[in-house]
């Protein structure tokens, strides 16, 4: 499965964008789907993920509320809508497929397949 994020881009403190996860290559329904981050000098974190039916989302408690996750499995793809953006969510954000079928789990080792990452980047 190839994965390919984009949305991102530069925005103020409080504004929204919703970054988009295009998949190509596989039964992009049959993946639990997830978003993940990398700030500077950081390790990469967990953001949300969601069931392989959309029925089913989990959140890092950082970004619940905020944050939402969505997917369009007639599109093959994954959206990740965040609202009220914070200088803190500065970040490179990557979207992964995880064929376990596990969702409520931070453990990025289920993510077997990654996209190239697009930049976030919050303003205050």
């Amino acid at each position: 499965v190839q994965l390919q994020a984009s949305g991102g881009g530069s925005v103020q403190a409080g504004d929204s964008l919703r970054l988009s996860c295009a998949a190509s290559g596989g039964t992009f329904s049959s993946y639990v789907m997830g978003w993940f981050r990398q700030g500077p000098g950081k390790e990469r974190e967990f953001a949300a993920s969601i069931s392989w039916s959309g029925t089913i989302t989990y959140y890092a408690d950082s970004m619940r509320g905020r944050f939402t996750i969505s997917r369009d499995n007639a599109k093959n793809t994954a959206y990740l809508q965040m609202n009220s953006l914070k200088p803190e969510d500065t970040a490179v954000y990557y979207c992964a497929a995880n064929p376990s079928g596990t969702v409520r789990s931070s453990d990025k080792r289920l993510y077997v397949y990654w996209g190239q990452g697009t930049q976030v980047t919050v303003s205050s």
